[in-house]
């Protein structure tokens, strides 16, 4: 079953599209992560943060990747890390257009 790997943290910018053209080759990398099927990335400028929303194949893809990360964003600097691992519910996903599809394979 596929899971929701949702992470948030504190981010000072920059925001839209300076972020899209900065970050653009860590996006491209993290398309190589295991079991990776989406990322939805998220931005709060006024509240000053960012993060992503990912679809893995399973936990432990999902596990992995958030260690990985999370080591990453303190390697930076970064404090504050949110994140979870959640169970997605296929059938009511389907309902309202989820995009599990890919997951579904």
């Amino acid at each position: 079953m596929a899971v929701i790997l949702q992470v948030h943290f504190p981010f000072p910018g920059p925001f839209g599209d300076e972020m899209a053209e900065a970050l653009a080759p860590l996006a491209e990398s993290i398309n190589d992560e295991p079991g990776l099927l989406w990322k939805i990335w998220t931005e709060d400028a006024e509240r000053q943060l960012a993060g992503g929303v990912y679809l893995f194949a399973t936990r432990q893809d999902a596990e992995a990747y958030r260690q990985m990360h999370t080591a990453r964003l303190e390697g930076m600097g970064v404090s504050g890390i949110e994140a979870q691992i959640l169970e997605t519910n296929e059938a009511l996903s389907r309902i309202n257009a989820g995009p599990l599809a890919r997951a579904e394979g």
